[in-house]
C-alpha cells in the first residue's frame, strides 16, 4: 500500500500542480485539514489561504485566493480555485501594491463608495500571496 497521494490543483485557466505528494494542509470553512493518503472522501469550500503541500518532508505554499473547493478522494485530492499561484509565480511588488490600497480603503471606511467587505477580502488575498511568496 503507498503513501503517497495524487493532488492535482485546478484553476479555470490551467492545472497549477499535478503531482504525488506525502500531505496536504487546507483551511477549509471549518478549520485547518490535514490530508494523507487513504483519507476519507469529502467535500469543502476552501479559504482564502496558504494551502501547504508536504513532499519528501519538506512543506510547500500555494496561495489560494478567490472561491474554491477541496474534493478528496482516498487516492486523489483536488483543489479547484479561482486562483492558485505558485511562490515563484507571486509578484511581490504587486501583492504589496494591493496590501496597501487595500489597507488605504479599509482606512476610509464608512466613507460613501468604500465596500468594506471587498477591501478587507483584498487585504486578505495580497497578504497570503505575501506570505506564499516570502515562505
Amino acid at each position: 500500500m503507498g503513501t503517497a497521494v495524487r493532488l492535482k490543483i485546478v484553476t479555470p485557466e490551467r492545472v497549477v500542480y499535478d503531482d504525488s505528494v506525502d500531505m496536504v494542509v487546507a483551511r477549509g470553512v471549518e478549520g485547518e485539514l490535514g490530508i494523507l493518503y487513504d483519507h476519507m472522501p469529502m467535500v469543502t469550500p476552501l479559504q482564502v489561504s496558504i494551502l501547504k503541500i508536504k513532499k519528501n518532508n519538506v512543506f510547500y505554499p500555494v496561495a489560494i485566493s478567490g472561491g474554491g473547493f477541496l474534493e478528496v478522494q482516498p487516492q486523489l485530492i483536488t483543489v479547484l480555485a479561482d486562483t492558485a499561484e505558485l511562490p515563484d509565480e507571486i509578484d511581490l511588488e504587486r501583492a504589496y501594491a494591493a496590501k496597501k490600497r487595500a489597507e488605504e480603503r479599509l482606512a476610509r471606511k464608512g466613507e460613501e463608495g468604500i465596500d468594506e467587505k471587498r477591501a478587507s477580502i483584498a487585504l486578505q488575498r495580497a497578504l497570503t500571496r505575501i506570505r506564499a511568496a516570502e515562505k
